[in-house]
């Protein structure tokens, strides 16, 4: 998954300050765990107490188009809920990417003060911090739950909020839009060496990855992947799953749908706020915010897991015959694996920061990792037959 166009600045202000106290962050944890709905309840049930007092007005531009529902969407939706929560006191208004600024703009919009949030996926921020890849997805890495339970009984929540600290933000996860798809290839994938001389569009350590096979990665903008696949400008590219990939017109360019999503097994957008913004606001406002966020995160999943579904579905009866959804052979996913290790060693020592990243993920990794084969991979297995 990519936006639109792959541009980054520089930090908004000192390092070092903490973008929350330790107790906010552990109740917004707790309430992300499992006491949403009850928050929430409360909120909308005391939302009359507070009516009279001031309004607060805020501003989210986004790095997706309209297009673009499920993750639009779920922009908008926190908008909605916020001001039910709060009783019209506390609006966001959210504005698509190329609205009211570039979609690579907001990140520093949003630092700097020119308005208030933005949401995105933090990979596209790589350029300011090596570190942010590990907080979208990588390689091999956890599936979506794996994430959202490193988020809020690992260390993630806590290192993200560091990694921003220096650019006055303060982030908060947004929907899994995981898993996704291997991509969309002119040529069926059989071996490893079918990546040699291969022009594919792929972003960051996905495209790092296939470069050591032989591969050029190309970072064409989400709009433009229809146009350069279908004039063979590129021989493959990947986007997200089949509902929004069907959205973009690709199954009209290729014919070789392969998965899984190796590249980004977990992939989990962003909200993030201006901080000081964010710290002015009322503590209940405060709290409403970050429940919220909960609320979108859990419907937003489970929009992009219905709708995939619904697409899936739609590719093998509308288009039988013209798509085919394949696995990749599994001593491709092996090679594909093997060089993945070699390319985050390298990537996990660009900075202090991605090496202490990397660390705490690949040990919640192991130890998330047998349960999820014990229970999800052999619960899959046994319902295929």
């Amino acid at each position: 998954m990519e936006s639109t166009a792959p541009e980054a600045l520089g930090p908004g202000r000192e390092a070092g300050h903490p973008a929350l106290s330790s107790a906010p962050r552990r109740r917004f944890i707790a309430t992300a765990g499992g006491l949403v709905a009850t928050a929430v309840a409360s909120a909308v049930t005391h939302a009359p107490n507070v009516i009279a007092q001031p309004k607060v007005q805020w501003r989210m531009s986004t790095t997706w188009t309209q297009a673009l529902d499920v993750m639009q969407g779920s922009a908008q939706r926190l908008g909605k809920v916020v001001e039910e929560m709060s009783g019209g006191r506390f609006r966001i208004e959210v504005f698509p990417a190329g609205q009211i600024m570039k979609a690579f703009d907001c990140f520093d919009a949003t630092s700097q003060g020119t308005i208030e949030a933005f949401m995105g996926a933090a990979y596209y921020w790589t350029a300011k911090e090596p570190a942010v890849e590990w907080f979208t997805t990588i390689p091999f890495g956890m599936n979506a739950e794996g994430m959202g339970a490193w988020y809020s009984h690992g260390d993630g929540l806590k290192l993200w909020e560091e990694t921003y600290a220096p650019f006055n933000l303060v982030p908060r996860p947004g929907p899994g839009i995981a898993p996704q798809m291997a991509g969309w290839f002119r040529k069926k994938i059989t071996t490893i060496d079918d990546f040699k001389g291969l022009r594919m569009r792929i972003p960051n350590l996905g495209g790092k990855v296939i470069a050591r096979a032989g591969a050029t990665a190309v970072l064409t903008p989400g709009a433009d992947i229809f146009a350069a696949l279908e004039r063979g400008v590129i021989d493959a590219a990947e986007w997200i799953g089949p509902h929004d990939d069907m959205t973009l017109g690709l199954h009209r360019t290729a014919r070789h749908y392969h998965f899984p999503g190796w590249h980004e097994p977990g992939t989990t957008t962003e909200f993030g706020f201006n901080r000081k913004a964010y710290e002015a606001l009322p503590v209940e406002l405060q709290r409403m915010l970050d429940y919220a966020v909960a609320v979108v995160d859990v419907y937003g999943h489970r929009d992009h897991h219905a709708k995939n579904a619904i697409a899936l579905e739609r590719l093998k009866t509308q288009f039988a015959g013209k798509v085919e959804v394949l696995p990749l052979p599994i001593p491709v996913l092996r090679e594909l694996k093997k060089r993945t290790g070699e390319v985050v060693r390298v990537e996990s020592e660009k900075s202090p920061m991605a090496r202490k990243v990397n660390a705490s993920f690949a040990k919640f990794q192991l130890l998330v990792g047998p349960w999820d084969s014990v229970a999800e991979s052999a619960y899959q297995q046994y319902v295929r037959g």
